[in-house]
């Protein structure tokens, strides 16, 4: 079977709903009723519907519902010969395609089935746009949302004004940071990132400001921090929420100066930084609260640009499917034809909580498992409790066979948490409940460094 069909209709077109739905390879199931049918929509959304205009109950606004309910594919309108002029005209404007008639015809509802059908509707690479730059790093979208986010990045791209992009963990803020960059006169000097989460508070104003030699224990000679590796371009600071009170005064003065003094220095360096500043956190909130300050926040937020997270803009998906799964074909020397439609739908049918962080990792590893022309829906593994194969065999139901060893079940499980998070060791640190440098070491001991993003 490719796909499932569920039917609000008369009993009497029941025989040949279910005889069509089988010839074009779908399992039916019925409903006796608008609300028996919605609460079935809902629990297992499949991939078409049949709805007739004749039931009591499928009006505008039913019709309307069901068209809004997340995972629902396709829907198919039955009209019986006596149905209203007004009802008919809805239907046409409500759902695309051929508005079939009753008595339901088998045949007829297959043909259309097989139309719709999942697996008769892939992504072939060779037939969609190629993004300008074709790099991984690409801003990929044309929904309404993304189109917002562009907009805003060509309206504040070339001004000297600090930004703070807020969003989502996995949402794509530094790529909105490099995009902005681009765009600025700055494009031709340093873009230079750090992350204030990854760095230990001890460690972060020398990186941020550099330091002098003997300046503390290990300082075996003069560093340069980030502020002047960035002078004359644009300085980015990720997660700007976690940055302690002692910092955040240290990172205004430099801002509002334009100057600082290395970790041990005497003397005060001049640079001409742009800042840029992404958080997933409510910074707004934070000073309210007095965790943040709000001289400094105005100070960030000179502009601000905001990023949808991923189930807001399903849509894209369409774009960056297969803008990620070319990526990886050709890191992993893959020839991919496309993606079919049944993986399609698995991944349209997803909430991604991750983001698009976690689509990538998604498409990373299914790419990588890839043996045929096409990524199918058995290529991929979705959500940090999807279950994975160990080199020991089958999966148990906890996700790894009884016979694996606790070391070979605590690898793979910081594998599958790094995949999640993108190889971002804070992050995946936070999840695990351990320490980050914790983290480090296991890393290191199971040989998985390869999977961690620099930070």
């Amino acid at each position: 079977m490719t796909g499932r069909l569920l039917g609000l209709i008369e009993e009497s077109g029941e025989g040949q709903a279910e005889e069509g739905a089988r010839a074009a390879g779908f399992r039916w199931s019925g409903a006796r009723a608008p609300g028996a049918f919605l609460r079935e929509l809902r629990g297992d959304p499949p991939d078409v519907v049949l709805l007739s205009l004749e039931i009591d109950g499928v009006d505008e606004h039913f019709v309307r519902a069901v068209l809004n309910e997340e995972g629902r594919t396709e829907t198919v309108l039955l009209s019986a010969p006596g149905v209203s002029l007004d009802r008919a005209i809805l239907a046409r404007q409500l759902v695309s395609g051929p508005l079939l008639r009753e008595p339901l015809d088998g045949d007829e509802l297959a043909r259309e089935l097989r139309r719709r059908s999942p697996v008769t509707n892939p992504l072939r690479l060779d037939r969609l746009p190629r993004f300008v730059g074709g790099g991984e790093g690409e801003l990929v979208g044309s929904s309404s949302a993304m189109a917002g986010v562009v907009r805003q990045i060509a309206e504040v791209g070339a001004s000297p004004a600090s930004v703070l992009i807020t969003g989502e963990s996995g949402t794509g803020k530094e790529l909105v940071a490099r995009a902005l960059h681009r765009t600025s006169l700055r494009r031709d000097a340093p873009f230079i990132a750090i992350n204030c989460a990854a760095v230990p508070e001890t460690l972060l104003e020398s990186e941020f400001f550099g330091h002098e030699r003997g300046a503390f224990t290990g300082a075996v000679g003069r560093k340069r921090g980030r502020f002047e590796r960035a002078d004359g371009g644009t300085l980015f600071l990720d997660e700007i929420g976690d940055m302690s009170p002692v910092l955040q005064v240290k990172l205004l003065r430099a801002l509002e100066q334009g100057e600082f003094e290395r970790v041990g220095g005497e003397h005060p360096v001049r640079v001409d930084v742009r800042v840029l500043a992404a958080t997933n956190r409510d910074l707004a909130l934070k000073v309210r609260d007095g965790a943040f300050r709000d001289d400094l926040y105005y100070r960030l937020a000179a502009a601000r640009i905001s990023i949808p997270p991923l189930r807001e803009r399903l849509e894209d998906l369409d774009e960056l499917v297969p803008h990620f799964v070319r990526h990886f074909a050709g890191v992993y020397e893959r020839e991919l034809e496309g993606i079919d439609g049944e993986a399609m739908r698995l991944l349209r049918s997803h909430r991604w909580p991750g983001n698009v962080r976690e689509l990538r990792n998604v498409l990373d590893q299914g790419v990588r498992a890839s043996r045929g022309a096409w990524l199918r829906v058995e290529d991929l593994r979705i959500g940090v409790s999807a279950p994975r194969m160990s080199a020991r065999g089958d999966t148990g139901p906890d996700g790894y066979p009884p016979t694996a060893s606790l070391e070979e079940v605590e690898r793979d499980h910081i594998l599958r948490v790094l995949e999640f998070t993108g190889g971002a060791i804070t992050e995946a640190a936070g999840i695990l409940g351990i320490h980050r440098n914790t983290l480090a070491r296991k890393i290191d001991r199971f040989g998985l460094r390869d999977h961690v993003r620099g930070e």
